[in-house]
């Protein structure tokens, strides 16, 4: 990327440093070295973010969640194709490796304009520069009959119900039988964390949360409801000091807390 460089991005946007932060300081729970990398070259008050502690954590538990989720998917599909919506400068693309598939990351054109400093295309590996809600980004990937997982991390909560729902039925239409990846509130999570000290840092809104995974299925017939995934389920979790492994112990045994946020699947058959 050469010299260091000053990042402008909207506030919104700003939150894509949040979770890059959170991983390049995960050690010894999570290793993300590009992160690291990514940080030592731009110019940013990284530590303004405020990031609690308890949040970083969680960030890193999602991350090496949908990673297996993207490992599992090629494992039975190597020849498809993943999705990575709201990609910010994750490095999902290098951490989980896909020799023989398609990998496709997208976000916001100022978002891709900075990436494409940072990771280089190449035949496997694309970036589109698009806003999730302006569909026509569809028609920028190639339909080639494939397997298709869609990853959308740290991202859908910052929308509204009706762009979800239209996401939804789009990929359906696109993808028939592709597979969905992310992570949600509950609505009472929406609610509180409003006052989250990052939130307030970069100006963004939280939209959406949802208790029920299976209201989803009512938005269409053949959208499948596969799985709710409990941070508490982490393997991380035995990596902790006492304090997390207690902290999530706790919270195994308490519905509300389990649903704050956990990681749903689905399948749009």
């Amino acid at each position: 990327m050469g010299p260091r460089e000053k990042v402008v991005l909207t506030k919104a946007q700003e939150t894509l440093l949040i979770p890059l932060y959170a991983k390049a300081n995960g050690q010894p729970i999570f290793i993300d070295e590009k992160a690291q990398q990514i940080l030592d070259q731009i110019e940013y008050p990284f530590n303004e973010l405020k990031i609690p502690k308890k949040t970083a954590v969680t960030l890193l538990v999602r991350a090496e969640k949908l990673d297996s989720y993207a490992q599992a998917f090629l494992q039975r599909n190597p020849n498809g194709l993943i999705l990575h919506l709201g990609c910010g400068l994750d490095s999902r693309c290098l951490r989980v490796a896909h020799d023989q598939a398609a990998w496709i990351d997208l976000d916001m054109p100022d978002v891709i304009a900075l990436r494409r400093k940072l990771y280089p295309e190449n035949e496997g590996y694309k970036m589109i520069a698009s806003s999730v809600t302006d569909l026509t980004w569809l028609n920028q990937v190639a339909v080639q009959q494939q397997p298709v997982l869609v990853i959308a991390e740290g991202l859908l909560m910052y929308l509204r119900e009706n762009e979800i729902r239209d996401l939804f039925l789009a990929l359906q239409t696109r993808f028939p039988g592709c597979e969905v990846a992310f992570d949600a509130f509950s609505r009472y999570t929406t609610d509180r964390i409003k006052n989250h000290p990052s939130l307030k840092k970069t100006g963004a809104e939280i939209h959406w949360g949802i208790d029920d995974p299976h209201d989803i299925e009512k938005w269409s017939k053949g959208i499948e409801f596969l799985e709710e995934w409990y941070f508490s389920q982490s393997p991380l979790v035995s990596k902790m000091d006492a304090f997390y492994k207690l902290m999530f112990k706790l919270t195994a045994h308490i519905k509300m807390a389990q649903q704050a946020q956990r990681i749903l699947f689905f399948k749009l058959n």
